[in-house]
């Protein structure tokens, strides 16, 4: 089992950066990276965890699924 902290830094390091400055993660990514440091989430309980401790990404998936995108909201006007 990881330790609790390593859990935001899977996150940080799942995130993408797009060629128009655009922050994206996928849940698949996320949990690719959470194995790398001794989680074994399912793409549900991943989620789940970027719903409840993540405020700056919203969901901006096109497809019905478990493998949800998120991006980086700025709430100050901004995208």
């Amino acid at each position: 089992m990881g330790r609790r902290y390593e859990i935001g830094c899977a996150f940080d390091a799942a995130v993408k950066i797009e060629a128009n400055g655009r922050r994206t993660v996928t849940t698949d990514d996320f949990v690719a990276q959470l194995k790398k440091v001794n989680y074994e989430w399912s793409c549900r309980e991943a989620n789940q965890w970027i719903e409840m401790s993540v405020s700056t990404f919203r969901d901006v998936s096109k497809t019905e699924g478990e493998n949800r995108t998120f991006m980086l909201f700025n709430p100050n006007g901004g995208h």
